[in-house]
C-alpha cells in the first residue's frame, strides 16, 4: 500500500538471505516501485530477481486471474516516500475494501466519494482503526495523529443500517489501542454498535 515501514518490510523474507525466492510479483504504484528499485536492501531483491515489480495506477483495475481483480484507490495519508493506496479486491461473488491507513474521513471525502458510498459497493471493509480515541497515549497531543479514531468512525457510520455497519472490520490497531484486548469494554462497544475488530487469520471468501 505504501512505503511506511510496517507495510513493506515483509519483502525481506523473499531475499537471498532468507527464502531466495524467484520472480515473486510485487504490484506497486510508481513512486513505491521507484523506492524499491533505488534503495537498499530492497533494490537487491529486484537486481537478484527475487521479486518482479509490476506497475499500478490509481483506479486502474488489475486482473490477477481466477476471476480476481484488484483496483488501487489513492488514500490521503502521509506520503514522505511514496503514494498511499487502499485496494478494492473483487472476486466472482464478493468484494473487499482494504484501507489500513488514512489521515481522516474528511480528507477522504475531499477526493470525491464519501466512505459511506464506497461501503455500499463492497461486502467487507477493512478500515484504519489505529487508535481508539483521544487521550490514548499519555503525554501526547493526539490531535495531529493522521488516523481517524475508531470512536469517530463509529460515530460517523453509526446511523447506517445494521448490514452496512456489519461490513466494517477495524485493522491496523496500535499496541495502545484497548480494543485489541478481547473482553475489554472498548471491544464490547465495537460489537454492541454493530461493527467488528478483524480477527487473526480471518478469511473472506470471494
Amino acid at each position: 500500500t505504501h512505503a511506511h515501514m510496517g507495510h513493506y518490510t515483509g519483502l525481506l523474507f523473499f531475499g537471498f538471505e532468507s527464502m531466495g525466492a524467484r520472480g515473486v510479483p510485487v504490484y506497486a504504484m510508481p513512486k513505491m516501485a521507484a523506492f524499491l528499485e533505488t534503495n537498499g536492501p530492497w533494490n537487491q531483491l529486484v537486481r537478484l530477481g527475487n521479486i518482479e515489480l509490476r506497475g499500478l495506477e490509481d483506479a486502474v483495475t488489475v486482473d490477477l486471474g481466477a476471476s480476481v481483480t484488484v483496483t488501487p484507490v489513492t488514500a490521503p495519508h502521509r506520503q514522505e516516500y511514496s503514494e498511499v493506496v487502499g485496494f478494492k479486491i473483487a472476486g466472482p461473488t464478493r468484494t473487499v475494501l482494504y484501507l489500513p491507513d488514512i489521515d481522516s474521513w474528511a480528507a477522504w471525502d475531499d477526493q470525491g466519494t464519501p466512505i459511506e458510498e464506497v461501503l455500499a459497493t463492497v461486502d467487507v471493509a477493512y478500515l484504519d482503526g489505529t487508535f481508539w480515541n483521544q487521550g490514548e497515549i499519555p503525554g501526547r497531543d493526539m490531535s495531529g495523529f493522521p488516523h481517524p479514531m475508531i470512536v469517530a468512525t463509529m460515530n460517523r457510520l453509526g446511523s447506517l443500517p445494521a448490514a452496512e455497519r456489519d461490513k466494517v472490520r477495524f485493522i491496523h490497531l496500535n499496541h495502545t489501542n484497548p480494543a485489541l484486548r478481547e473482553g475489554s469494554a472498548e471491544a464490547r462497544e465495537v460489537r454492541q454498535r454493530g461493527f467488528r475488530i478483524a480477527a487473526p487469520l480471518e478469511r473472506v471468501e470471494l
